[in-house]
Order: structure tokens, then C-alpha cells, then sequence
């Protein structure tokens, strides 16, 4: 044999020989111990591991092993699964190990988590570290990831279409936006700065939790699959989960409600209902005003209404009548204000002022959440009598009577007839009126006659107008 025939043989065989006997760096004597209990190394601790041990395995588990350093997780380039969780790493390197699906990395002491290079990673837990960024965008086949009590500041899902569970709470995220995950089930981001949360697009939604945060305003109208919803500790003024018909479960106590509406057709199987801690919260709208709720918080609340439109009914407002006068002096109320305009606007009047011009007057009380009102209307005439020429008897407390003012006393009698001459009201005197109807039926608009008989036997006759 030729010498270099002989050569090449002995370097072929070199080559074989470092190829099976290559090892790889393990440095830390916890991670090497559990490749060895595992079979993939021997004793003693020499921090080397045959490379070729490790090179096919798929899947590890290795968590709470007291592990501090995962170098040589490199090379184990064929795993699917990781789960190093419950350790004390700080430095995690998973670029060559590009086939991972599912990565479990929680409960450890990382500052930064590169996974970029991880294209088909599915599962991705990482919660309880100190990340402070956290880019998914490369992992385009997330299912559930798992980032919560880190210091995260924002959080981009936008790539991440079909992902199905979401929790990020116990961070700093200011704004997320997960629009783009039409398919998210589960979405947990209590203990964070957000100020906003929409959801709109998560018609899939069954599980929301976004407690602690200081949102303002929270739409779920379109999430008629929700089953629990904890938004305790928000800024939310208004609640309406008239469209949750799957609703088991909600804790929106210490809030600032002012209207809640649980009026969704699922009452009887709410056992878990928390509205406590909303002090002007003064109403609450349900299916049932004799339903069983004793397992509600608070435990006797004292106004639950079949509308949203019945609330405004629960703040006490005075109600006055309409007055015919020279003058008149407005009166003490024991609940509401006097007003010019309605709704609390115009000129503000006060108990004592004099009212010298004909006007109708507002009274208007408000509390933090609600309102109500009434009117009344003053008219000065100065004249012995006077005599209305409409009436408007439509029930809202203005101008629903035709009645004649007799300042002197001078009136007799009043009679009032239909066009056709029929008497339809007859009224022995002034003091009382008429409400526009004939043996309690309502009658149409139009002209309508009175004659009036004063005391001196002297006939007034005239026309005035019902208007509905």
C-alpha cells in the first residue's frame, strides 16, 4: 500500500473517531446531573456530554433542578419540547434549536428571551422572569402564550392570528391590540397601565380577565360567547352586559358604575356576581325583579329595575303644580333645584324668588349617575279671570289640564261642549279642570266650546284648542 493510500485512511478513521467522540460543553453540575439521570451521560461531573447523545432527543424536562446556566441547550438541535422551568437561569440561547414547539421557561430570573429563530412554536410560557420585551411576531403558530409578572411595557400580537389563550397580567402594558387574534379564548391582563381595552373582534371570548388597570370604557356587545368577566379595580362608569347570555361569572366591584345591566336572559345561572364597592351605583338591570339572588355581592342591594330607563326614576325630584297668579312666590324644595331650561340649564332660580312673567319652571336633581325632573308652569294675569286658549294633555306634567284662573271668585259654573254642541264636562266651579277625555275616553285634537256662568248670572262664551 502506497503512503498515500495509508494516509488517507488513517485520517478517515481520525475523522470517524472525533466525530463519535465529540462532546459538548455542560458546564453547570445541576444540568449535567440531570443528563445523567436521564441516561444521556455518566458520572462523574466533568461538564462534557457525548453530543451525540442529545443531538435526537425531542423532548426535556428539566425543571427545578436548582439550574443556573443552560449552556449546551445548543445542541440539542431536535427538540420539540422544553420545559426548564422553576430554575435560576438568567442567560437562555434557543437559536439552534429551531424545531421547538412548545418552550416552558417560567418561574426563572430571564432579562432578555429571544425567540425570533423558533418558527414553529406553538406553546410559549415564560411567565414569572424579569423580561422586559418580548418579540412574538416571528412565531406566526402561537396557541397560548404565557408571559404574566414580568416588566413588559408593550406587548405586539398582531401577527399572531390563532392564538387561543393570552395572559399577560402583572406587567407594565400601557395599550395592547389583540384584533387580530379573532380566534382568542382565553385573555387575562389584570395588574397592568391600560386605560383601554377593546375586544371586539374576540367574538370567541369566553374568559376575560382585565382586573386592576384603569380602564374607562369596556364594549362587550359583541362577545355573546363570554362565561366570566373580572374587571374589578377599573375606572368603568357604565357596564352593559345585556348581550351576554353565557355570562356564569363577573366581578366588576370597586369601580366607579354608575349603570349596570344584567339584563341577558342568564340570571339563574349567575352564581357569581360582584358588584360591590360602586357607591353611586343606584340601580341594577335585571331579568327578573323577583329572582333569586342571595349568592350576589352586595347581599341587599336595595333597586333592581326591568329597564335601563327605570334608573333615572330612583333620584327623587319635587313636583309641583301648574299656578295662575298675580305672582308667585317659588317655594322651599326638599329634592331638586329650579331651572330656566331643562336639564339643569338656563338661569338658576331660588326658594323666595318672585316670579313676575309667565314661564314654565324646571325642577332638577342629579346625582353622580343619574338624573330626574319635573315642570311646572307659572302664569301671571293680572285680570279678574283668566282663560286658557290650549291645553296639552299628554301626560308630561305641563299644560295637562284646561282649567280657568278666578282670581275674585266671580265663577259660577263652567260648561264645555264639542263642535256639535254635546255637553262633555260640566264643572260646578273654577277649582277643578278638565283632562281632555269623555267618560274615560281620550279626544282628538281640535276646537272645543265653553260657557262659563259667573256669579252675576252674566253668560261668557268662547272657543280654545286641545292639542296632542
Amino acid at each position: 500500500m502506497c503512503f498515500k493510500t495509508k494516509f488517507i485512511i488513517i485520517s478517515f478513521c481520525f475523522i470517524s473517531f472525533n466525530s463519535l467522540c465529540q462532546n459538548t460543553f455542560v458546564p453547570d453540575d445541576n444540568f449535567e446531573q440531570a443528563l445523567i439521570d436521564f441516561g444521556f451521560d455518566t458520572a462523574p461531573l466533568d461538564d462534557n456530554v457525548p453530543t451525540s447523545n442529545i443531538s435526537n432527543i425531542t423532548d426535556l424536562d428539566i425543571a427545578s433542578r436548582n439550574i443556573t446556566d443552560l449552556t449546551g441547550i445548543e445542541d440539542f438541535i431536535s427538540l420539540t419540547n422544553l420545559d426548564c422551568s422553576d430554575n435560576q437561569i438568567t442567560l437562555l440561547n434557543i437559536s439552534q434549536n429551531t424545531n421547538l414547539i412548545e418552550l416552558y421557561c417560567s418561574a426563572n430570573q430571564l432579562i432578555n428571551l429571544d425567540v425570533t429563530n423558533l418558527s414553529n412554536l406553538v406553546r410559549l410560557w415564560c411567565f414569572s422572569n424579569q423580561l422586559s420585551n418580548l418579540n412574538v411576531s416571528q412565531n406566526p403558530g402561537l396557541i397560548s402564550l404565557r408571559c404574566e409578572n414580568n416588566l413588559l411595557t408593550n406587548l405586539d400580537t398582531t401577527n399572531n392570528s390563532i392564538l387561543n389563550v393570552l395572559v399577560c397580567e402583572q406587567n407594565l402594558i400601557t395599550t395592547i391590540d389583540v384584533s387580530n387574534s379573532v380566534g382568542l379564548n382565553r385573555f387575562q391582563c389584570g395588574n397592568n397601565l391600560l386605560t383601554s381595552l377593546d375586544v371586539s373582534s374576540n367574538t370567541n371570548l369566553s374568559y376575560l380577565s382585565c382586573e386592576q388597570n384603569q380602564i374607562t370604557d369596556l364594549n362587550l356587545t359583541d362577545n355573546s360567547r363570554l362565561a366570566v368577566l373580572i374587571c374589578f379595580n377599573n375606572e368603568l362608569t357604565a357596564l352593559n352586559l345585556s348581550q351576554n347570555s353565557s355570562l356564569t361569572g363577573l366581578e366588576c366591584e370597586r369601580n366607579k358604575l354608575c349603570s349596570l345591566n344584567l339584563k341577558n336572559g342568564n340570571n339563574n345561572n349567575m352564581v357569581l356576581v360582584d358588584f360591590d364597592s360602586n357607591p353611586d351605583l343606584n340601580c341594577v338591570v335585571v331579568d327578573d325583579l323577583n329572582g333569586n339572588r342571595s349568592l350576589w355581592e352586595p347581599a341587599f342591594f336595595p333597586n333592581y329595575v326591568d329597564t335601563i330607563n327605570d334608573c333615572n326614576l330612583v333620584v327623587p325630584v319635587d313636583s309641583l303644580e301648574n299656578v295662575i297668579g298675580t305672582a308667585y312666590t317659588l317655594p322651599i324644595l326638599s329634592s331638586g333645584n329650579y331651572f330656566t331650561e331643562s336639564n339643569g340649564m338656563g338661569t338658576a332660580l331660588n326658594p323666595g324668588d318672585v316670579i313676575t312673567t309667565s314661564q314654565t319652571i324646571y325642577i332638577f336633581n342629579k346625582t353622580t349617575c343619574n338624573s330626574n325632573e319635573s315642570s311646572f308652569t307659572v302664569i301671571i294675569n293680572n285680570e279678574d279671570y283668566f282663560i286658557p286658549k290650549y291645553f296639552t294633555p299628554n301626560n308630561d306634567g305641563v299644560n295637562d289640564v284646561w282649567q280657568v284662573y278666578d282670581r275674585l271668585n266671580l265663577i259660577n259654573n263652567i260648561s264645555i261642549y264639542n263642535r256639535h254642541g254635546k255637553l262633555l264636562k260640566f264643572l260646578p266651579n273654577s277649582a277643578s279642570g278638565w283632562d281632555g277625555t269623555f267618560n274615560g275616553e281620550l279626544l282628538s285634537s281640535g276646537s272645543y266650546w265653553y260657557e262659563i256662568i259667573l256669579n252675576s248670572r252674566e253668560v261668557l262664551r268662547g272657543y280654545f284648542a286641545l292639542k296632542r
